[in-house]
């Protein structure tokens, strides 16, 4: 498996923000994600690359989105289970609550470009553990999926990459979507 122009791109312009991408391998992105993928554009939804032609799909990487939907100057330490890398020697209580707090940010973020989003995004209770924890990141990425998809059809994201790959990434919001 060979990089991607899409993986290219999106490393010159964020691997310096902590959001290089991942050389594809045999596990990524997976028999899943490959089926998916095959799945998709056989009912008709090819990949978007160079512009966006309704019917269609987008790729997106929620750390660069999350970079430019929040203003920050680097990747947001929002995975749960690398809590003791973005915040080694402290205790797990402390941890979890730093956690609770970029999640926080990020869903009030959200929900200022897509209304619902908080209501659609309630926080694990704070004892929860490791699969709740997950389920809730990834209902995050799916919604920062869907808003970047959304902004794109809106003209509010862009491709990083070229006409076989691209990655789509939104521009700053300036105003919630739908307006």
């Amino acid at each position: 498996l060979t990089r991607r122009a899409a993986d290219n791109a999106v490393n010159r312009a964020y691997s310096g923000r902590g959001a290089g991408t991942h050389s594809p391998t045999a596990d990524r992105p997976g028999l899943v994600g490959r089926a998916l993928e095959a799945g998709l554009s056989a009912a008709g939804y090819p990949l978007a690359t160079l512009d966006i032609r309704p019917p269609c799909r987008v790729e997106i990487y929620p750390h660069p989105a999350l970079i430019e939907l929040l203003g920050t100057a680097y990747r947001l330490p929002y995975k749960a289970g690398n809590t003791g890398k973005y915040w080694r020697g402290l205790p797990l209580a402390e941890r979890r609550r730093r956690l609770y707090e970029v999640w926080t940010t990020i869903v009030a973020a959200l929900d200022s470009v897509l209304a619902g989003s908080a209501a659609a995004l309630p926080l694990p209770p704070l004892g929860a553990r490791g699969r709740a924890l997950k389920a809730f990141e990834d209902r995050l990425d799916a919604v920062v999926a869907a808003l970047v998809g959304a902004m794109a059809l809106d003209g509010r994201a862009r491709p990083h990459g070229d006409a076989a790959s691209a990655v789509w990434v939104p521009l700053s919001p300036t105003r919630p979507l739908g307006d």
